[in-house]
């Protein structure tokens, strides 16, 4: 049996034993995972610093390297995480609803975990701890599939979690990493049909696309982000700068950072010249149409910059011909995530709000809002930006599904 398969099944029996154990002794293993990861310091930095100068040894970009690294405070507050989802509220056993039907018989939907939630995700450490804490706290089991790039890292904490996991009584085999980072183990891990239940790729557009066309395993698409900024001709310009270079620089590297910048005609010659030196001066390069360039300096934006999710100090910028030209641009490039308007008309913010096809629409306020613990949910396990079963930051209520309790008294069906 390879190794992909094996760990799936040991995450399928050790499911039972999360899903039944009550709501304090996984909140206990919670604790004891983040005192475990703030006594393992040293070990995971260890691990890190490898994968973080074999990273920059590839040419791996500043960005990307910035995701992958970790430091003493980075681990205290992946700890921090896992012991606010201690305090949030426990999603299974919750009544959805309940009704008493004329017959007498009581009918309960209730929320139960889902089984087996996989992970494949891209140089980004911090996810091994975030997705095995929602899944625990969530009574799910989690086999997490990492990248190349952070198999050091992920294996150490990997290690970490799962150990204090095995000193509440719990199945180690409930958190599981693959270490194969092969496109087939991706491959065979979306072809787990009964062994997994839910399969979430949080990456590139890349990766993303092919776990969706290659799996049998019902995935949730999430992450990918072209998002918008847009400022209305009813802008106030400071908030829009701050909103704007707050969204583009605040962390790049991110789904839910800003890529383009459109700005209706009537206020782009006054605004441009702000946001870019704004935006230049913390190492933005701006890409433009030809009249965002004759406004500011700025290179020229090609066809493919406008559908591009950078991840980087780069940014796209286009002026508009007014409102529903902003909206035309964003049905044809953005996908999905997060887009925001920068207006004091509350009828176009209306408007925006209600045209605008995505999981998050912000109002006068930066696309990095977009996040589970920004929206009080603690750590989220991705941002979906599908419709079904779930949109937006997936957090605990997220990770669970429901059954229908129905009790009787001896009723039968005539």
């Amino acid at each position: 049996m390879s190794e992909v398969l094996q760990t799936c099944g040991e995450a399928k029996a050790a499911a039972p034993a999360i899903a039944s154990a009550p709501a304090a002794r996984r909140n206990a293993a919670l604790e004891a995972m983040a005192d475990a990861l703030d006594a393992s310091h040293d070990a995971v930095l260890a691990a890190n610093a490898e994968d973080v100068d074999s990273a920059r040894a590839e040419g791996v970009s500043p960005a990307l390297v910035d995701r992958l690294t970790l430091t003493p405070a980075r681990l205290s507050d992946m700890a921090d995480a896992l012991r606010q989802l201690v305090g949030l509220t426990d999603p299974v056993g919750q009544v959805v609803r309940g009704f008493t039907l004329p017959n007498g018989l009581d009918v309960r939907q209730v929320r139960v975990p889902l089984g087996v939630i996989a992970m494949v995700y891209e140089g980004r450490p911090n996810v091994t701890v975030d997705a095995a804490g929602l899944a625990i706290k969530s009574g799910n089991a989690c086999v997490l599939r990492g990248s190349r790039t952070a198999i050091r890292s992920n294996t150490a904490l990997a290690e970490v979690l799962r150990g204090a996991l095995q000193s509440q009584g719990l199945p180690a085999e409930a958190i599981s990493l693959i270490t194969d980072t092969s496109r087939d183990s991706v491959k065979e891990l979306g072809r787990a049909r009964g062994l997994v239940d839910l399969l979430i790729p949080r990456g590139g557009a890349g990766l993303i696309q092919s776990v969706v066309e290659d799996s049998s395993v019902p995935v949730i698409e999430t992450g990918v982000g072209n998002c918008h900024v847009y400022v209305d001709r009813a802008a106030d310009l400071a908030k829009a700068r701050a909103i704007v270079v707050n969204a583009k620089t605040h962390r790049p590297s991110v789904c839910n950072a800003a890529e383009t910048l459109l700005v209706h005609r009537d206020v782009a010659a006054e605004f441009l010249p702000d946001v870019v030196d704004a935006l230049v001066e913390a190492g933005v390069e701006l890409r433009g149409d030809t009249t965002a360039q004759e406004l500011a300096t700025m290179g020229p934006a090609t066809p493919e910059d406008w559908d591009t999710e950078y991840l980087d100090l780069v940014m796209a910028v286009r002026v508009v011909e007014g409102f529903d030209d902003a909206l035309g641009h964003i049905a044809a490039h953005g996908t999905l995530h997060t887009e925001a308007i920068v207006t004091e008309d509350r009828a176009a913010a209306r408007a925006f709000v209600a045209a605008v096809d995505a999981a998050a629409v912000m109002v006068n306020a930066s696309t990095r809002f977009t996040d589970g613990g920004e929206f009080g949910f603690g750590a989220e396990i991705g941002i979906s930006t599908q419709k079904l079963h779930a949109r937006g930051p997936m957090a605990l209520t997220e990770l669970t599904t429901t059954k229908y309790i129905v009790e009787g008294d001896g009723q039968v069906r005539r």
